[in-house]
C-alpha cells in the first residue's frame, strides 16, 4: 500500500486563502545566482529556497532555486523576474504534493 493515497491528499489539502501551495523551481546560470536573490529579497513574502548546482548538462551547467508559494503569488514571482531580466521560461510551479512525491520517488523512499 502507498502512503500517497487519494485518501492523505484529501485528508491534508496543501490550499489556503491564496491558493494551493506550490514549489517554485527557477533554472539560473551560476553567476547570476546572486543577481536573482536578490531578486527574490524584494518579494513581499517571506522565502526559504533551496539551491541545487550542477542541475544542467555539462555544456551548460546550471543552478536551480526552489521555495514553496503560494498559487496567487505566481505572477508577482513572474513579474519581478522579468524586470530584473530573468526570462519566465526560467520559473517553473508543481503542485506541492507532486513535488513532494517526486523528491520521494528520486530517493527511493516508497
Amino acid at each position: 500500500m502507498s502512503v500517497w493515497s487519494t485518501a492523505v491528499t484529501a485528508a491534508l489539502p496543501l490550499s489556503g486563502s491564496e491558493g494551493a501551495l506550490v514549489s517554485v523551481s527557477i533554472s539560473v546560470e551560476p553567476p547570476r545566482l546572486e543577481a536573482l536573490l536578490d531578486a527574490l529579497a524584494y518579494l513581499d513574502f517571506p522565502i526559504n529556497p533551496q539551491i541545487y548546482h550542477d542541475t544542467g548538462p555539462a555544456t551548460k551547467p546550471a543552478t536551480m532555486v526552489e521555495f514553496p508559494a503560494y498559487e496567487k503569488r505566481l505572477p508577482e514571482i513572474r513579474d519581478l523576474l522579468e524586470t530584473c531580466g530573468f526570462p519566465a521560461k526560467s520559473v517553473t510551479a508543481t503542485a506541492m504534493l507532486e513535488s513532494i512525491r517526486g523528491y520521494h520517488a528520486a530517493a527511493g523512499v516508497v
